[in-house]
């Protein structure tokens, strides 16, 4: 699992994966861009209070909020708009380590789709979550920890499995394999916890969980390509 995680940050040495990057930050920056301004201006138009002053302290009060909320859930978005780019960056993964694989099974693009929101809508959860928890490091933040580990791990297993497999056949290999998987989630939940970092976190978890996935009993490649 340790040679799993260089070679997935290793990837962030490729050309391709920075073109990934930069594109989804772009459009991750429009979509947020464009939704504070709507928020902002619908702040102005709403008015609560008869006084003006009121009016204009919780307008301030909201969109400051609004912008923070906007902040915590940055990776959430990026993660959606990254994971739509995704599958160029695992065939690269795939014909660098593991040129002998066949080519992954034809993914209807609903299936393609719902894995990305269930993977954004996870992430949004998970951050939401934690808020609270602030208010108690000692326990919230080791806990959180644990709950990223567990989810973020199952759902990147899940993006990176169902391309070569029945979901039947990933459900079996994920309770077979659950302890593993964990371990992994763990190196994902790391990337995640780290302020911008964690905007690199999508590429580099989908790498390292491939690794992963091929590294399985049953899913050994026949060949491995040079490492990077």
């Amino acid at each position: 699992m340790f040679v799993a995680g260089l070679r997935a940050i290793a990837i962030l040495k490729d050309r391709a994966s920075w073109s990934v990057i930069w594109r989804s930050l772009c459009v991750t920056l429009a979509v947020l861009i464009a939704l504070c301004a709507l928020v902002w201006w619908g702040l102005s138009r709403i008015s609560l209070f008869e006084t003006v002053w009121i009016d204009r302290i919780i307008d301030v009060l909201g969109g400051l909020a609004f912008l923070l909320l906007t902040w915590m859930l940055f990776p959430a978005v990026v993660t959606l708009v990254m994971t739509i780019f995704l599958e160029r960056i695992l065939r690269w993964v795939e014909a660098r380590h593991y040129p002998d694989l066949p080519a992954p099974r034809s993914q209807p693009l609903m299936e393609g789709l719902a894995i990305s929101v269930k993977l954004t809508g996870m992430t949004v959860i998970l951050q939401l979550l934690i808020v609270p928890l602030y208010f108690f490091p000692a326990v919230g933040v080791p806990l959180s920890f644990l709950v990223n580990a567990i989810l973020l791990g199952r759902e990147y297993f899940e993006l990176v499995a169902i391309r070569r497999m029945t979901a039947r056949d990933l459900r079996r290999l994920r309770g077979q394999f659950r302890l593993r998987i964990l371990l992994a989630g763990c190196f994902v939940a790391l990337w995640f916890a780290v302020p911008f970092v964690n905007l690199l976190a999508p590429i580099v978890s989908s790498a390292f969980m491939l690794h992963v996935f091929q590294g399985l009993p049953g899913q050994a490649p026949v060949s491995s390509g040079e490492d990077a």
